[in-house]
């Protein structure tokens, strides 16, 4: 079964302040930002750009899709 035939997807979207804007580092662990755990890339998208709207104004605020299916998926080793 192919994603496209409606297999579960799971993507998470995440985001915090960077210690460096070249680097995905967060500043603070303790406060990264769990936006939520989503379906579809569209409905996660949709949630990415709503938070980063609402960050607009701090520069080293960063918002991130991670496509966890892709990192659960026994089909490609991953456990």
């Amino acid at each position: 079964m192919s994603y496209e035939d409606g297999e579960q997807l799971l993507h998470l979207v995440i985001g915090g302040e960077l210690k460096d804007l070249d680097r995905p580092e967060f500043a603070d662990l303790a406060h990264v930002d769990f936006v939520g755990a989503y379906p579809s890339y569209r409905a996660a998208y949709d949630a990415w750009k709503g938070a980063a709207q609402r960050t607009v104004d701090n520069a080293r605020m960063r918002y991130f899709i991670i496509h966890a299916h892709r990192l659960l998926d026994p089909k490609d080793g991953q456990a």
